[in-house]
């Protein structure tokens, strides 16, 4: 049987260290996620076509910065990356590459509704999205 060895003073320096930085380092909680951060649903009403059902989902990443993806239920899409999405002071912009469109809406005070206007191509909509529970 082998005598018990005690911790070298740079092993126990060195968990410590680790053990505060681990602590120090800011964590994006739910609280601090942007007020955007959710799944949100809309219907594009393109008049003379049928109307087309649009899912946007939007999470924060742990250095706050978001990102989001965009469903089209009735086309049977999912997944369309966003591939810009900026928040700030109650306006949410995005644009989708492969979806070929843009959005811009204001959030409003209750953080339940956008309201907005959807662009793809030459073609500019009005869009609500509300908030999914």
């Amino acid at each position: 049987m082998q005598p018990l060895r005690r911790p070298s003073f740079f092993a126990v320096y060195l968990g410590l260290a680790l053990l505060l930085a681990g602590s120090v380092v800011p964590r994006l909680t739910a609280q601090d996620a942007p007020p955007v951060v959710g799944e949100w649903t809309g219907t594009l009403n393109p008049g003379g076509q049928p109307k087309r059902h649009v899912v946007v989902h939007i999470s924060a990443e742990q250095d706050g910065s978001l990102r989001g993806a965009i469903d089209y239920p009735d086309q049977d899409v999912s997944g369309v990356q966003i591939t810009t999405i900026t928040y700030s002071k109650s306006t949410l912009h995005f644009e989708s590459t492969p979806g070929l469109c843009a959005y811009e809406g204001t959030l409003d005070k209750d953080s339940a509704t956008i309201t907005g206007v959807w662009k793809q191509g030459a073609t500019s909509l009005n869009l609500v999205l509300k908030r999914t529970p």
